[in-house]
């Protein structure tokens, strides 16, 4: 054999390493951090463009979305378990009207403005009359489910009306004249309640009593605020608690408790009294309502005679 039939040729194997990638994990993570991003960005941009009322509406669908769901959903398809078959099981009349009752006993965001404009004229007022200005530590305002309400509590120090009596104290009486013209700014109709404390008389509720004096006390106010110009077909109810509504976080005993309060009536609170049939048909009153709101919204708790 010839020298050159012995070459062969050289062939070099290089040996192809691929490395392990880690995984795709973080791009998951990444993608899911960009959708949370972006779904904030649209969110801010909704709240920077909504107006008051819906954003108003929001926060009631989040504080009670069922309540929510079931009043002013999306209804565009049959919920009904076989369609054409009956009423929605979840719609009953009775849970509709407590549920509707409920949601129209929220003031809306102009009835807040309208009562906090009263609020603030009232307390120009008494800011002006030295007398007055120092009523302002015992008067309370605050916003419930029935409308505003103004609380005028008592002091030792300074009552408002005689010792077991309703006799009207001099600066009570020019605080509810100078309320009375500013009361009928609005077309609103009022509730007067008196209360007392759980000090008895002598003869317990067997002769005149707290009923009767938280009774008296409530219509010496009215009569004051229609003697400084108060419309007297505002007046829907004027009721006495005597001293079975206290105070949040006081004693039976303590001088607060002797107290009147004016409510400023929603206009579905109005009517629900006039037509407790309304009431009936559903609880209004949420969890969330106080005992003395619970009480406030029943008309049978009324002990006006």
């Amino acid at each position: 054999m010839s020298k050159g039939a012995d070459k062969r040729p050289i062939v070099i194997r290089r040996k192809k390493v691929v490395h392990a990638h880690h995984g795709g994990a973080w791009k998951i993570a990444l993608a899911d951090f960009m959708t949370a991003l972006m779904a904030l960005f649209l969110v801010l941009w909704i709240l920077s463009v909504a107006s008051d009322e819906q954003r108003q509406g929001v926060a009631e669908y989040f504080s009670a979305p069922l309540a929510t769901a079931i009043t002013g959903g999306d209804r565009s398809g049959s919920t009904n378990v076989i369609p054409g078959g009956g009423p929605d099981p979840t719609h009953t009349d009775g849970e509709r009207a407590r549920i509707d009752t409920l949601q129209r006993t929220r003031p809306s965001s102009q009835e807040r403005r309208f009562f906090e404009e009263l609020q603030a004229r009232i307390e120009r007022a008494i800011e002006q009359d030295p007398e007055l200005r120092q009523l302002r530590s015992q008067m309370r305002f605050d916003l419930t489910r029935e409308g505003l309400r103004i609380q005028l509590l008592d002091t030792d120090q300074r009552p408002m009306f005689e010792l077991g009596s309703d006799q009207v104290a001099s600066y009570m009486r020019s605080l509810l004249r100078t309320m009375a013209p500013l009361l009928n700014e609005l077309p609103n109709e009022l509730s007067i309640s008196g209360h007392t404390d759980s000090v008895p008389y002598a003869g317990g509720y067997r002769g005149y009593s707290n009923w009767e004096l938280s009774n008296d006390r409530a219509n010496a106010s009215r009569r004051e605020l229609v003697a400084g110009g108060l419309d007297p077909d505002q007046l829907l109810r004027v009721s006495g608690f005597a001293d079975r509504v206290l105070l949040p976080e006081t004693e039976s005993v303590d001088p607060r408790n002797r107290r009147i309060e004016l409510v400023v009536l929603l206009p579905e609170i109005a009517e629900a009294i006039r037509n407790p049939s309304i009431l009936s048909q559903g609880d209004p009153v949420s969890d969330e309502n106080s005992l003395e709101e619970t009480l406030e919204n029943l008309p049978q708790a009324d002990t006006a005679q």
